[in-house]
């Protein structure tokens, strides 16, 4: 015969792998506590009779433990899937747990409350469009940082020269030279007749077909 008194005095006073001790509180890792906490009334093994509720793949379902399951630890929660629609998941809720202690009754629906929740804020954030991360690789983005800086010398470079050769035309480096190199141009070209034109001039003799001769 399984004593719940017995088991709680172990778990409580010895070691329990679900235990967690904090500052001020001790929490409990079970998923199947209702509240979290580790006492008495919500520790889930020292009580034969316990109900809550589990969220699996987006479904809650109600969870409940009775000693007449005690003997097969493989059924010794009987899951009962709750309708997606709150208010429904509510009665069916007081209607499973209508002889159940209060403090259960209470405690299942305030978990199935955070749940259904959880469950609208994360539908609501699946529908949002999230910005998608692409990893881009090490060698791949050192490449194009290279030949960025590469492009930028070679862009400060074209401008550097272009501003030489802006202001040597400004002081009047290159005057003399263009003067020069049009005298010697004019020279060249001082002694040839452009409107002289030699024409060649082709006699046709005029071919009399046969019979004219």
């Amino acid at each position: 015969m399984q004593s719940d008194e017995v088991i709680w005095q172990i778990i409580n006073r010895g070691h329990c792998s679900y235990k967690m001790k904090t500052g001020g509180a001790t929490f409990c890792r079970n998923k199947y506590n209702v509240t979290g906490l580790c006492n008495r009334s919500s520790c889930p093994l020292a009580n034969s009779q316990y109900a809550t509720i589990v969220e699996e793949r987006g479904i809650a379902y109600l969870c409940m433990k009775t000693v007449e399951r005690a003997h097969k630890p493989a059924t010794l929660w009987h899951r009962i899937a709750l309708d997606g629609n709150y208010s429904k998941a509510l009665k069916q809720v007081d209607s499973l747990l209508a002889h159940w202690s209060r403090f259960l009754l209470h405690k299942s629906k305030q978990r199935l409350t955070k749940i259904t929740q959880y469950l609208l804020r994360t539908r609501i954030l699946m529908r949002e469009k999230k910005p998608r991360l692409v990893t881009i690789p090490a060698r791949e983005q050192q490449r194009e940082s290279r030949r960025e800086f590469k492009a930028q010398i070679a862009a400060q470079l074209e401008n550097s020269i272009e501003k030489e050769l802006l202001e040597r035309l400004r002081s009047g480096t290159y005057e003399n030279l263009h003067i020069k190199s049009l005298k010697n141009y004019s020279d060249q070209t001082q002694g040839l007749n452009f409107d002289s034109r030699k024409h060649l001039e082709i006699e046709y003799e005029d071919d009399p077909g046969p019979g004219l001769s």
